[in-house]
């Protein structure tokens, strides 16, 4: 749009037509024909029907090179995206016999009685990894008082514990 600063109403259906026709490998296709059952028409066929069009080569490659503009910069923005969300990836992986704390949350039923939400800790443990369960949950042993959930968590449930005597919680405190 900002090579354009005076007509980006003319640009936008050009913009629109190549985001809905980019190929997406979510969903292995691309937005309109997930959404139509179809591909979407080109844009020299967008005139209205009685309107006199003229249609000719220069048109047509300008046409052309504003898509191949616009395809570029739409993957551009997706690289930068992506760079951004590499940057908070961290690879996390633990192995059986390993203690963890577990994350207080209402998902995980941990911490559902509390008096306070603002007074209650993120993290609860250690706990003791039994095993791991595919590539992203682990089974743990859990105390009795938290006997009644589910002892199997996702990775990001997890964090791996360090052994301070100050933050150690007792679990009637749970």
């Amino acid at each position: 749009m900002l090579d354009h600063l005076g007509s980006w109403d003319e640009i936008l259906p050009l913009v629109e037509f190549t985001y809905n026709n980019s190929y997406q490998t979510s969903i292995g296709m691309a937005h309109f024909q997930a959404l139509y059952g179809r591909k979407c028409r080109i844009p020299l066929c967008w005139f209205q029907g009685g309107e006199s069009v003229l249609i000719g080569p220069e048109l047509i490659q300008q046409t052309n090179e504003k898509i191949k503009m616009i395809q570029e910069r739409l993957k551009t923005s997706l690289n930068m995206q992506k760079s951004y969300a590499d940057q908070r990836i961290r690879p996390l992986e633990f192995f059986a016999s390993e203690n963890v704390s577990l994350r207080v949350t209402l998902f995980t039923g941990v911490g559902r009685a509390r008096k306070s939400k603002k007074l209650t800790p993120k993290f609860i443990g250690p706990y003791q990894i039994l095993r791991r369960i595919g590539h992203v949950a682990y089974k743990i042993a859990l105390c009795s008082p938290l006997a009644n959930i589910q002892n199997i968590f996702y990775i990001s449930q997890l964090k791996k514990y360090v052994s301070d005597p100050s933050r150690i919680l007792e679990s009637d405190s749970i």
